[in-house]
């Protein structure tokens, strides 16, 4: 019987082994999923192909075996030609063949390079010479010796990109970069393969766009078919007419000397116009914020809970709170949320302090909290703009005190994560709910890594995550929360959220840290999986012990088993059931170092997706 220990090893491989396309310049500073080819547990090295094109400084097969340290006579019957010295057009395609080797945690093709006098940077060299193969940050980092850029005349060691298959069905992936014009679809018929393959192979979108100097793998499945010869065709050159000079009359030339003087009169007097005209704007202007200043000063002394209009200039906010925003937010009155919540009775109410209900046929969420907490949400807010973060629409003060005011968010139809997983008459199948894992982690990866600063959300739970009508998954930011206790760092006080299985660290210092976040990503991944809702974590560390090596005489896939939501009816890849519990295991480990980041569970869920 195959180990657990193996199984879950060959799962992890097998989902790093997924390759990337990386649409960032050649000469981009940035590492990124595709700047090289992560190595997979089914082939250490292989023999395959690269595509280079014929230039004005390497133009026959001899100048390229040379620069790729090929044999001309492999390039000249590979490529079907006759002589290693022909002159080959600028763009023709020459097929290389390289062995591709696992080195550390790439797959690289090594070879040597001297730099010359026309080639002195690495973006020259790795963009221009090598035309995309490489990206001109990992030429300089695997040459550390060059502080900056070689000097004429050093040996540069150049790992090439390529790539092993890490299934039976795939032959070769061949190195292929783009150029101006270049398709997937294009090259999928250059290469006689289904154009979806190329997708599946570099993890690209249906119809995606495509960059020059970037790099795709092919997957080669047969015999490696290709039609290589492309038709250049120089630019057609433009004829000209013979022309004579001919001499002005000299009453043309005076007509053209009065046109030219009535033409800079006249734009001289549309430019005091205009002049004349943002003066008269201006002082109106001003007139204007004058008495919406003095407007609002009157009904600031007036209670909140007056209804007004959000079309009104009377704002519910006040005039620099709403500075930024008041374009994009409503300003909705007190009356509205009252009749919208039912007057915040109990059948509105979806936890602690959010309540539900309907204004102007739309559903949202309204969240009651303190004045200054408001501020600090709309500022937070104005940053956010993400598909898989529930959308603030709107807010509102509450009784005539200030103390107290409202945010109005949207409300997705099918309601919250915690209730998808107990209502019966839901359906949430295996591949809906990898999805909302998959939805769940791309918003937390946007509050980590795209918001600036980085924000830490510290209160994800199933109650705080909620499903639109086609079941994608939106987290909801409601900011700061009831708390169960609180650190205070430079005078600040840091909230923990009530409530639930939280990371040890969080309660022992209150201290926010992206690794909390991943905790409690975690546990949702268990509730996911088993429908179950755990408060202190008992049961959840009980249920999940057997992926510790602690399984009994039931068997380790048993025990998983049981621990799936019944609801499934076993309708679930056993495979993909146990990566999701060892990754949601890794999350919620004691010791913070050694959870996984956003990008490590991206990578696993997006082979699930």
């Amino acid at each position: 019987m195959i180990s657990l220990w193996f199984l879950m090893w060959v799962c992890f491989n097998s989902i790093h082994a997924q390759q990337f396309y990386d649409f960032t310049p050649c000469s981009s500073p940035t590492n990124n999923n595709g700047t090289r080819y992560t190595c997979n547990s089914f082939q250490k090295s292989c023999h395959t192909f690269l595509v280079y094109r014929a230039n004005q400084q390497s133009q026959t097969i001899s100048n390229i075996a040379r620069l790729f340290i090929a044999s001309p006579d492999e390039l000249i019957f590979l490529n079907n030609l006759t002589s290693a010295s022909e002159i080959l057009k600028p763009g023709r395609e020459v097929l290389i063949p390289i062995n591709c080797s696992c080195t550390g945690k790439f797959y690289q093709a090594n070879i040597t390079y001297l730099v010359s006098e026309t080639t002195t940077s690495f973006a020259d060299i790795a963009c221009g010479v090598f035309e995309g193969l490489i990206k001109s940050i990992t030429l300089a980092e695997q040459n550390p010796s060059h502080d900056n850029d070689p000097k004429v005349g050093s040996v540069l060691h150049v790992p090439l990109k390529c790539a092993c298959p890490d299934n039976f069905t795939v032959k070769y992936l061949v190195t292929y970069p783009f150029i101006e014009g270049d398709e997937t679809n294009e090259v999928g018929l250059k290469f006689e393969i289904p154009t979806v393959d190329i997708w599946e192979a570099n993890h690209l979108d249906p119809g995606p766009t495509v960059y020059p100097n970037t790099t795709v793998l092919v997957p080669v499945k047969g015999k490696l078919v290709i039609n290589l010869d492309i038709p250049v065709s120089d630019p057609p050159i433009p004829g000209f007419l013979p022309t004579t000079a001919v001499k002005q009359p000299e009453k043309t030339t005076q007509l053209k000397k009065l046109f030219i003087v009535g033409s800079i009169l006249g734009i001289s007097l549309v430019l005091v116009a205009l002049s004349a005209c943002g003066l008269y704007v201006k002082e109106l202007n001003k007139w204007k914020a004058a008495r919406i200043q003095s407007s609002t000063r009157r009904s600031s002394l007036t209670s909140c809970s007056t209804p007004r209009s959000r079309s009104s200039t009377n704002s519910c906010l006040s005039p620099d709170l709403l500075i930024g925003i008041k374009y994009s937010l409503c300003n909705y009155s007190t009356e509205e949320i009252r009749r919208a919540t039912k007057d915040f009775g109990k059948d509105t109410k979806i936890s602690g302090f959010v309540y539900k209900g309907v204004v102007d046929n739309v559903n949202v969420m309204i969240k009651q909290l303190r004045l200054k907490d408001t501020k600090l949400i709309i500022d937070l807010h104005s940053k956010i703009n993400h598909v898989n973060i529930v959308k603030l629409l709107g807010a509102c003060y509450g009784e005539s005190n200030f103390l107290s005011s409202y945010l109005v968010f949207e409300f997705p139809a099918n309601g919250c994560l915690r209730d998808g997983l107990t209502n019966p008459s839901f359906s949430l199948r295996w591949h809906r709910r990898t999805q909302i894992a998959f939805d769940i982690a791309t918003g937390l990866h946007y509050l980590h890594y795209f918001m600036v600063p980085p924000y830490t959300h510290m209160s994800i739970n199933s109650r705080n995550i909620f499903l639109t009508p086609n079941w994608r998954a939106k987290l909801a930011v409601f900011g700061t929360t009831p708390m169960v206790g609180s650190s205070k760092e430079n005078g600040d006080v840091i909230s923990l959220p009530r409530g639930g299985w939280v990371a040890p660290e969080s309660l022992e210092s209150g201290l926010a840290s992206e690794k909390v976040d991943i905790f409690a990503f975690g546990v949702v991944l268990l509730e996911l999986i088993s429908a179950r809702e755990d408060i202190d974590g008992k049961l959840f560390r009980e249920s999940i012990r057997f992926l510790g090596g602690g399984a009994s005489d039931g068997g380790c896939f048993e025990q998983l088993r049981n621990f799936m939501d019944p609801s499934l009816k076993e309708d679930y890849p056993l495979a993909e059931a146990l990566c999701l519990a060892v990754l949601a295991k890794a999350c919620v480990e004691d010791d913070p170092m050694h959870r996984p980041s956003v990008d490590d569970i991206m990578k696993v869920l997006a082979r699930m997706v």
